[in-house]
């Protein structure tokens, strides 16, 4: 079984598709959450998962936005939960209420959470990665740093598929991975996409202007 795992998707639905569009054939998709949060299509984004029925775990800017607690954020990012509050329906906003901070997917032998699995909003980078995160499951999915990565034990798997709407890690191309349980092997994979369109979306949405010049560094 192969799925398309997605992560940090933060209402950019330009880099959304695009991941979807170049996305190999998968048995299913998984997201390890963020959907909104800085990007100016939060709703575009929601419905998208939302209607294509994905397992999709809260990150701390879909908590933030639904329930306005729990995690400290600096104005650029506020001003991105702000807008995303705003901009989403009823039905928008109940799919994001409803997330839960972890999921198991294939028979609980893959766990998805959004930062860590003792803490959703601990920033697990890859050099915290390692067997002890595994808690019985063989794979676990994680993702809240923005930065892809994975990393092969002998008791499993913990991966990182990176950002698709905002990738922190040099690579302004939006992240995502394949996972193939039959062979226990991850494919980190890169797509570009129309930057340009985004960032005018940002600005003609009067989001802060960092959040529009970041897209081009993959900062």
């Amino acid at each position: 079984m192969r799925f398309g795992v997605i992560s940090d998707v933060h209402g950019n639905a330009v880099a959304l598709r695009a991941v979807l569009d170049d996305m190999p054939t998968v048995d299913g998709l998984l997201c390890a959450g963020d959907v909104v949060g800085y990007g100016p299509s939060p709703g575009e984004c929601v419905d998208e998962l939302r209607e294509r029925d994905v397992p999709t775990v809260e990150g701390n800017h879909d908590r933030a936005v639904v329930r306005n607690a729990g995690f400290r954020f600096n104005d650029v990012a506020q001003a991105g939960i702000e807008y995303s509050r705003d901009h989403l329906t009823e039905t928008q906003f109940d799919w994001l209420s409803a997330l839960p901070t972890e999921r198991l997917a294939h028979d609980g032998d893959v766990k998805v959470v959004h930062g860590h699995p003792d803490d959703p909003d601990h920033y697990t980078y890859s050099n915290e990665f390692g067997p002890a995160l595994l808690h019985g499951e063989s794979v676990l999915i994680l993702g809240h740093t923005h930065v892809q990565g994975h990393e092969t034990f002998d008791e499993g798997i913990v991966l990182n598929p990176g950002s698709v709407g905002q990738p922190r890690d040099g690579d302004p191309r939006a992240a995502y991975a394949i996972l193939d349980l039959d062979d226990g092997t991850v494919e980190e994979r890169r797509v570009e996409y129309d930057v340009e369109r985004v960032q005018t979306q940002i600005r003609e949405a009067g989001l802060p202007e960092r959040l529009a010049t970041r897209l081009e560094f993959g900062r």
